[in-house]
C-alpha cells in the first residue's frame, strides 16, 4: 500500500473511531452495544491491512502472559496509589469512569474477553503502532500509538481512567515490540482486564 493510502487510512480510522467514542460517552446507555461493534472494524481494519506478528509458541502465550499481566496490573496499581496521595480527584473521577461505563454483568465481560480485548490488541498495537513505525522510531511509535489510545478518555473528561489506559498502552506497546506476539498481547491484557475489574478491582 502507498503511504499516501495508509496515511488517509490510519486517520480516517481514527476520526472514526474518536468520533464514534465521544457520542457513546454521551449515552451510556447504549456503550456496551455499540463499543463492540466500534472494535469489531477494528479487528477488521487491521487483518485487512497489517500483518500480525507472533513468535512465540501457544504455551509461552500463556505463561508470559500471565506473568506480564500480573506485572501490569501491579504496575497500573501502584500508579493509581501514587496518583491518589496526590488528590482524591483522581479517584473520585475513576469511579465517575467505572460506574458509567465499567463492566456490571457477565455478558460485559464476555464482550470484554472475547472480543473487545482482541480488538484493542489488534487495532491499536497490530495496526495502529505498527503503521506508525513505518515513519518513525519503535519508541515513538509505542508513546505515540499509546496517546491516541488513551485520547478519547482524555478528551472525554475521564482524564484519571485516560491516564491508567495511556500507562498501560506504553506497557503492551513495549511488551508487543519486545516479543512481536498479538496472541502473547490479547493473553496479558486479558489478565491484566480480569484484575482491573473482576478480582482485584482498584476500587
Amino acid at each position: 500500500m502507498k503511504t499516501s493510502k495508509k496515511i488517509i487510512l490510519l486517520l480516517g480510522s481514527l476520526i472514526f473511531f474518536y468520533a464514534v467514542f465521544s457520542y457513546l460517552f454521551k449515552e451510556s446507555d447504549i456503550f456496551w452495544y455499540l463499543y463492540p461493534f466500534l472494535i469489531l472494524i477494528g479487528i477488521a481494519i487491521s487483518i485487512l491491512t497489517s500483518h500480525q506478528e507472533d513468535e512465540l509458541s501457544i504455551w509461552r502465550c500463556l505463561l508470559y502472559g500471565i506473568g506480564y499481566g500480573v506485572i501490569l496490573y501491579g504496575l497500573i496499581r501502584l500508579s493509581y496509589i501514587i496518583f491518589n496521595l496526590v488528590g482524591n480527584n483522581f479517584t473520585k473521577s475513576l469511579s465517575k469512569y467505572i460506574t458509567e461505563f465499567g463492566p456490571s454483568n457477565i455478558w460485559h465481560y464476555v464482550l470484554l474477553i472475547f472480543i473487545i480485548v482482541v480488538g484493542e490488541e489488534l487495532f491499536w498495537r497490530g495496526y495502529v503502532q505498527q503503521t506508525l513505525i513505518n515513519w518513525t522510531s519503535s519508541f515513538i511509535a509505542v508513546v505515540l500509538s499509546s496517546i491516541l489510545y488513551a485520547g478519547p478518555f482524555l478528551i472525554n473528561g475521564y482524564f484519571s481512567f485516560g491516564l491508567l489506559v495511556f500507562i498501560s498502552g506504553l506497557c503492551l506497546g513495549a511488551i508487543y515490540e519486545w516479543k512481536k506476539s498479538i496472541p502473547l498481547n490479547i493473553v496479558v491484557h486479558e489478565v491484566y482486564i480480569l484484575l482491573l475489574f473482576l478480582l482485584i478491582p482498584l476500587i
